[in-house]
């Protein structure tokens, strides 16, 4: 996506990273009346980060040199910019508060597309609060969660704290406290998985999905670092949905578990999946095992 050349972009920019997420586990429920699922979730931020690059925008001496209220997108994703969570949450904030301003924004992609781990709704809520400095507008952090919800069901956490037990349609948060950091290696074979897709295949398997009572516990070992304690008792209600099309992420977990992580699992809706190490070492000693996929060795954000 080339940047428009009728403007160009002022001296004061301003960078944020936007950080990817694990779901340490994910319980799916029926179908709510407004056509989502109700979820229970505990998810973390991952040092494994997107940025973005806010400019105002000007326009050229010739037509004034004055700024311009237009959002101009310029990414490596391969998605158009209009329908790019970024864009889209740029013009929902401009429209919301009748914003007469622009902003280039310089959208730097790391995390993979499509792998459960956030990453567009991440880059969504760092363009809410990049815009909202970039522009003086002042908002809070409710204030900007409402732009959020519409945005997608993942978008609110990112506006929040490292740490949070999500319900609802996952809009809703409460914040929980890490200890200390965990070593994780991520691995993402070469497909993405849609998480609509996911969802809507899940209805067929949900005489399948028991219902949970000891998440409390389950919150309580993740907060202490607590391996062991963890070590199978987490569980993802999309796996089976997700599996049942691409076995190799049923490969992937056992591979993990057979390179030394305590347990592993799939994010999200995958396709990425995630194995929990004692050591940063022992992790990067595992990733040279998956040459044929993408991988990365990441800590949980406390």
């Amino acid at each position: 996506m080339g940047t428009d050349s009728s403007f160009v972009t002022h001296h004061l920019s301003l960078s944020l990273k936007a950080p990817a997420k694990i779901n340490w586990f994910l319980k799916v429920s029926d179908k709510r009346g407004d056509g989502y699922h109700e979820i229970q979730s505990l998810i973390q931020k991952i040092t494994l980060y997107d940025v973005l690059t806010f400019t105002p925008l000007k326009k050229k001496s010739g037509q004034g040199g004055h700024l311009s209220d237009n959002i101009v997108l310029e990414t490596d994703a391969s998605i158009p910019a209009e329908q790019n969570l970024v864009y889209r949450a740029a013009m929902l904030l401009k429209n919301r508060y009748g914003i007469r301003k622009g902003a280039a924004i310089y959208l730097e992609k790391n995390i993979p597309m499509g792998a459960g781990l956030g990453g567009g709704s991440s880059d969504a809520a760092a363009a809410l609060k990049g815009l909202n400095e970039l522009w003086s507008l002042g908002l809070n952090t409710g204030e900007l969660c409402s732009i959020a919800e519409e945005l997608g069901s993942d978008v609110p956490f990112f506006l929040h704290g490292s740490l949070s037990y999500a319900y609802g349609r996952g809009e809703k948060l409460i914040s929980r406290k890490a200890l200390r950091p965990v070593n994780l290696l991520l691995v993402k074979p070469s497909f993405d998985v849609s998480t609509a897709w996911v969802y809507k295949n899940f209805a067929i398997l949900t005489k399948k999905v028991e219902k949970v009572n000891n998440i409390e516990h389950f919150i309580c070992n993740i907060e202490r670092a607590d391996l062991c304690g963890l070590s199978g008792n987490l569980s993802n209600d999309l796996e089976l949905v997700t599996i049942s099309s691409f076995p190799v992420i049923a490969e992937i977990k056992e591979m993990l578990r057979r390179q030394g992580a305590v347990f592993s699992l799939m994010s999200g809706s995958g396709s990425t999946v995630f194995g929990v190490f004692e050591s940063r070492r022992t992790a990067e000693e595992a990733s040279s095992l998956f040459k044929d996929y993408w991988t990365a060795v990441v800590e949980t954000i406390i």
